[in-house]
């Protein structure tokens, strides 16, 4: 039975899930007990478009003016291509781990290993971008959290100081929570992603309701139409959305504590995918409709906050900062359970450093705890570059979202090769209710196909070394390679540590 948090009770769990589990290879250890909106708030708090969109919206329409609203949809079509691949593989391998555990059954053991590692290493990364966000909405709630000097803008030392401060508390806060175990953390991630949907809906209605121009502005190039290289400029654009739209597989995730994982994880992976964007959609473009002027430059340079500023005033203002300060923290907690997980899954097959000790699990929490601990002082010390240079902490931000995008190519490239040579056959699976399994059928192969070549063009094109991405300042032009340099070294890193040798179990190839 569910309660209304999403949660439910290990005592009823249905029939059936353990003895899936053990069908993969593993036993039971992590408690069961996530519903299906504790699933889907995995993957939406993740996603977190309040957080997100609040931050990036400048970063759109600086480069491609009004008319960037087109790069939203865009991306959506293209993520929902690998969000379908992704939720016909969790109906089939509903383990802990999803990324690493899907590359390696569908590629083998080095295409897993470097799914995995791709992953894990954009997760620290972007739970600590998550993180550092409260810099840019604390003090503007209240001057007494700028504890560290009176300069609140993060490449200032004071504001870069204090942002650490304030992301390392936030990081020790989500730890603790996900080292009590995993109902904490869905109650507490649950209420937050209620908080966040009720301001998502709030902020699309305000600015609706103050709109001053029509749905049109949409097709406004902002006055670059005329000019030949606005079409580059719009591709550029796209990196907004292609930074927002990651980590719906969340639910994957947390497939060994969701209650009938076969049929919730590839239901929620599509939901948390599909509401984060229409939400987000939504508010790009009441925005631009309720935005006092599209051409002073303060869009660009200021965002959404301008536009709710201007729209609602400083108390309401304030009254949403809050409501982002709420995103900001399920977000962090999101992305550091999901890297746990992911984490514990690589160390239970024994596929990392002090394997024995990041493969326990609390038998009272029903957690992996010292993954937890782990994957949090991993953040904090990556919010630390930032007090180096505020530069390279925005290009590793930048970067970690090419190596979600490999991580994922790690699963849609060896599943269209597996198709082609007939997967999935055998007989037909159920969930523990005996409803077939979520499957593409005949669609598989051209969804796959799509999939593959959207992951590699976006690859490309957040990779590309332009210097308005990686080196805004022109004072480093060697940054502007950050990207495919950091790629080299992730790759390079990667065969260095690969576990030659090591023992653990061969997947089992369930329904093929």
């Amino acid at each position: 039975m569910s309660d209304p948090s999403g949660l439910t009770t290990p005592a009823p769990e249905r029939r059936g899930d353990h003895d899936d589990l053990a069908d993969l290879g593993y036993d039971q250890q992590l408690h069961r007990s996530l519903g299906t909106f504790a699933s889907f708030a995995a993957g939406f708090s993740f996603v977190s478009i309040l957080t997100t969109i609040f931050q990036l919206f400048g970063l759109g329409y600086g480069f491609g003016g009004p008319a960037f609203f087109w790069t939203w949809p865009i991306v959506f079509a293209g993520q929902f291509l690998v969000a379908l691949c992704f939720a016909e593989l969790a109906a089939r391998y509903p383990i802990s781990g999803a990324i690493y555990q899907w590359s390696r059954r569908m590629g083998g053991e080095v295409v897993g290993w470097f799914g995995g590692w791709f992953m894990i290493l954009a997760q620290i990364v972007t739970a600590s971008a998550a993180a550092i966000a409260l810099q840019v909405v604390l003090p503007n709630i209240w001057s007494g959290f700028q504890i560290i000097g009176d300069d609140p803008a993060l490449t200032s030392p004071s504001g870069a100081a204090n942002a650490v401060l304030l992301g390392s508390v936030l990081l020790v806060i989500t730890t603790t929570i996900n080292s009590l175990g995993i109902r904490w953390m869905a109650y507490v991630n649950n209420i937050g992603v209620t908080c966040e949907i009720v301001g998502v809906v709030a902020v699309i209605l305000a600015l609706l309701t103050h709109a001053v121009r029509g749905p049109q502005v949409v097709f406004d190039t902002a006055g670059m139409g005329d000019q030949p290289g606005y079409i580059w400029a719009w591709v550029v654009s796209g990196l907004m959305a292609a930074y927002v739209m990651v980590g719906f597989g969340s639910a994957g995730e947390l497939a060994e504590e969701t209650v009938n994982p076969r049929r919730v994880a590839p239901r929620t992976i599509r939901m948390a995918l599909t509401v984060s964007a229409l939400g987000g959609g939504l508010m790009i473009l009441s925005a631009l409709m309720a935005a006092p002027s599209l051409t002073d430059g303060r869009l660009a340079t200021e965002g959404l906050p301008y536009v709710l500023n201007s729209v609602l005033g400083n108390f309401w203002g304030k009254v949403l900062l809050v409501v982002v300060v709420v995103a900001i923290f399920i977000c962090t907690l999101a992305i550091q359970t999901a890297a746990t997980r992911l984490m514990f899954s690589m160390a239970r097959d024994g596929r990392l450093p002090f394997s024995a000790t990041l493969s326990r699990v609390n038998p009272r929490t029903g957690t992996p705890i010292a993954p937890a601990v782990l994957i949090g002082l991993s953040c904090i010390a990556i919010l630390l570059v930032n007090m180096g240079n505020a530069a390279i902490f925005a290009t590793l931000a930048s970067v970690c979202i090419i190596l979600i995008y490999l991580a994922y190519l790690c699963v849609t490239a060896p599943l269209l090769l597996r198709r082609l040579k007939g997967w999935p056959n055998g007989p037909r699976l159920t969930d523990a209710e005996g409803k077939p399994l979520f499957s593409l059928g005949r669609w598989g192969v051209p969804v796959n196909v799509m999939a593959v070549g959207y992951g590699l063009l976006m690859t490309v094109n957040l990779a590309w070394p332009r210097a308005e991405i990686f080196d805004p300042s022109g004072e480093t032009p060697w940054m502007r390679w950050a990207g495919v340099l950091t790629v080299l070294a992730v790759v390079g890193l990667g065969i260095l540590c690969f576990p030659r040798g090591k023992t653990h179990p061969k997947p089992v190839k369930i329904g093929e």
